[in-house]
């Protein structure tokens, strides 16, 4: 006999499976950690409170090695503020991970992205494909098709290189280079012999090109397709030696104040949605799913050098080092 006690038994069942399937909203406070330019990263926190309204962001920028230094101050006094970091490469990335700094999203929305972009463990997750490549004036230079071509005599005092001490992009094209047998250190040694002097990330190189103070210069092609747009006169070559590149990634870190606002950011920038924020931004989507901007050269035709991102955890300091002693820093 069907009784009212059976009827609300069922509904309690039928209730408690409907909220069983819903995810509940995150809320508070997220703390990020970021790289990224200043209008880009507004864009981007902006973008994710409009799809998490319940969420409080705040965020601070600078370049990835001076992150990376306040995260190891706040960790030696035991007062990390950052739920999560947004830099640019996986080599630091990989170094907090190594400490046990980085905390496992294994339900992390990875179906449209190449597993060459994440943490086989899960623990950063790429958002974007960031190239190094040639700047150039086109008012005062000729295009080159190769690195080493930079270290030509002629092009003394006129090649900008952004330093791998402050900038996590040019970290990566570092440890690329010196393991690319076309390029190697010797790349790094005849720009110190014609008076490089590596400094700053990638803004100042774009300006200095933009603006003809230099002639080259070692830039991600994102930065410069952008310049390219709004007027500058600047231009890009992927060179025949192949071109590093980064992929911006994302990760929570082990003592995240907030896990679950960290979450809904990770799965906001791995969504279409946010992949089609990254387009707009004028950068190369990771996921399959969304088209590169107008401007960008076709994937496949590019040659993208790979880093074994493990060794190059393994050998920056040494590598850090040699550098160092390579331009007398």
């Amino acid at each position: 006999m069907y009784t009212l006690r059976t009827h609300l038994k069922a509904l309690i069942i039928l209730t408690g499976s409907l909220l069983s399937g819903m995810s509940i909203a995150a809320d508070g406070k997220l703390v990020v950690y970021t790289s990224q330019a200043p209008e880009i990263a507004q864009q981007t926190i902006d973008a994710f409170k409009a799809a998490n309204p319940g969420i409080e962001v705040e965020w601070t920028r600078n370049g990835t090695t001076q992150l990376m230094n306040v995260l190891r101050t706040e960790k030696m006094s035991g007062q990390v503020k950052a739920d999560v970091l947004l830099v640019a490469d996986a080599i630091n990335l990989g170094a907090l991970k190594k400490e046990g700094q980085l905390m496992p999203y294994a339900a992390a929305p990875v179906s449209n992205i190449s597993a060459e972009f994440y943490d086989k463990d899960k623990t950063w997750f790429g958002t974007k494909i960031i190239a190094t490549v040639i700047g150039y004036n086109t008012k005062n230079a000729q295009p080159v098709d190769s690195w080493m071509a930079l270290t030509d005599v002629s092009n003394k005092g006129q090649v900008v290189v952004p330093s791998p001490l402050y900038s996590g992009a040019a970290l990566y094209h570092l440890h690329t280079a010196i393991n690319t047998p076309d390029i190697g250190w010797a790349f790094y040694q005849k720009l110190a012999a014609n008076g490089v002097t590596p400094e700053g990330g990638n803004g100042p190189a774009l300006k200095a090109v933009a603006s003809g103070m230099a002639k080259y210069g070692v830039i991600t092609d994102a930065d410069i397709i952008r310049a390219k747009k709004q007027g500058s006169p600047i231009d890009l070559v992927y060179p025949k030696e192949g071109a590093s590149f980064v992929t911006e990634p994302v990760a929570i870190l082990s003592g995240a104040h907030n896990v679950a606002a960290a979450k809904a950011f990770v799965d906001f920038l791995l969504s279409e949605k946010g992949q089609q924020l990254v387009a707009e931004q004028g950068n190369r989507p990771i996921d399959k799913r969304v088209a590169a901007p107008e401007g960008f050269a076709a994937i496949d035709s590019i040659r993208l050098l790979t880093l074994d991102a493990d060794k190059a955890v393994a050998d920056d300091k040494q590598v850090r080092a040699k550098f160092s002693d390579i331009f007398g820093g």
